[in-house]
């Protein structure tokens, strides 16, 4: 049930929003050279390694003259429209074509980076036993504003409590967090915001 309402839900939004879709493809284009998406390599289920999409918001080639994958608000690498697709999340969209894929579900773990796999402990592989999704728990109850086993907790607590309409309940509260734009910003008091990173 759970890959029949991501497959009908994905391509519901898609047709309500491909103009939204279209005109951030062209606004990517026409203001910055390089391509629209943005493919990265990240988890999925049980570990496997799938391209993660996202509409391009960062000058081309950024991850290898940057710091990783969290930047500040100032960092020169971010377009001026990259700033808008970040700020309002429609850079992540593009992970619709991913769930079409069956890479992803519309809820999940959001997909971790590959040298997460190496560092997790038996508890935290839980969060891999799905597939990752375009939002989920973690989002929903403070996205970057929580440190990351936080977030990790948030996840495999969503696996062990899995349900449609725990699915349901996530993205009605996704619809508020992106409006209200709660938890889009990462607490200044931390300053290593990937444990795993050093580990």
């Amino acid at each position: 049930m759970k890959r029949a309402f991501d497959l009908i839900g994905s391509l519901l939004i898609l047709a309500l929003i491909s103009p939204l879709l279209l005109a951030v493809a062209l606004a990517i284009k026409i203001t910055s050279p390089g391509p629209v998406i943005f493919k990265q390599k990240r988890l999925g289920r049980q570990g496997k390694i799938f391209y993660l999409y996202k509409f391009r918001s960062m000058i081309p080639n950024a991850e290898k003259t940057g710091s990783g994958m969290f930047v500040e608000k100032d960092d020169p690498r971010i377009t001026k429209i990259g700033k808008f697709l970040r700020k309002t999340s429609i850079d992540e969209l593009a992970q619709l074509f991913n769930v079409l894929r069956g890479e992803m579900s519309l809820v999940g773990p959001r997909p971790a980076p590959l040298h997460h796999l190496s560092k997790y402990d038996e508890r935290q592989r839980k969060r891999l036993d799905v597939k990752p999704g375009i939002t989920g728990w973690a989002q929903v109850n403070g996205r970057l504003a929580i440190y990351w086993p936080e977030r990790i907790e948030l996840d495999v607590w969503y696996v062990e409590h899995y349900s449609f309409w725990l699915d349901i309940k996530i993205l009605v509260r996704t619809v508020a967090v992106v409006l209200f734009r709660h938890g889009g910003t990462a607490r200044a008091d931390r300053k290593e915001v990937d444990p795993f990173m050093k580990m």
